[in-house]
């Protein structure tokens, strides 16, 4: 992912940033992402294995972006941040003898959402400064946890963006919906493998210079 932003940013330079717009981004909303653990039967585990979880979040963005003379405006925006999908913790015991290893143990977890980059485009709606928002993102789930048999890794995932908003002088007001496409880890040992879905309401202001 940071290879992507490299090259992006890179673009973004060689075409001359002066000749573009920029500015900074203050946001907050509420991301909500329901996951499954599955067991190493392939069965669905216990309920407690599912969780559904929404967070409220705040952030910022730098974005660089240019419009054509139609008025359609093509940026880029990077959230620097760190969002929290979410976390969770439980305990476990074995006690089949059968089980080729054993389960028991405490287990904890926590996913982030890093390096988000989204490319989007504002296409005006009327004369008074309204327009719609469409946008592709570009982001890193990393995972952090403490498991007794096994690790799960970090993805890359891409999700759809879709809202309104408004320009006032050097100001924007957003609103946002995004759906992210599905996530899957599976554990280093092969035991599990976790499957969520995300999705996000974000309100921005926007200032640029």
């Amino acid at each position: 992912m940071k290879k992507v932003i490299a090259i992006l940013f890179s673009v973004l330079f060689l075409n001359g940033v002066a000749q573009a717009g920029m500015g900074i981004s203050v946001m907050g909303g509420q991301l909500s992402t329901s996951g499954t653990e599955k067991e190493k039967s392939g069965e669905k585990g216990p309920e407690s294995n599912h969780h559904d979880i929404s967070e409220i979040f705040y952030g910022a963005s730098v974005y660089f972006e240019t419009e054509s003379a139609n008025g359609i405006v093509f940026g880029i925006d990077y959230v620097p941040l760190s969002l929290e999908l979410g976390s969770g913790k439980r305990t476990d015991t074995t006690s089949d003898s059968n089980e080729d290893t054993d389960d028991s143990g405490t287990y904890s977890a926590s996913a982030d959402v890093e390096d988000l980059i989204t490319l989007y485009t504002n296409i005006p709606v009327g004369d008074n400064g309204a327009y719609g928002l469409f946008g592709i993102h570009m982001a890193e789930i990393t995972t952090s946890e403490s498991l007794p048999n096994g690790t799960y890794g970090n993805e890359d995932v891409y999700g759809a963006q879709i809202g309104f908003g408004i320009k006032r002088d050097k100001l924007k007001y957003e609103f946002s919906y995004s759906d992210f496409e599905d996530i899957s880890l599976n554990s280093s040992s092969g035991s599990s493998k976790v499957e969520a879905d995300a999705d996000a309401l974000t309100f921005k202001v926007s200032y640029g210079f």
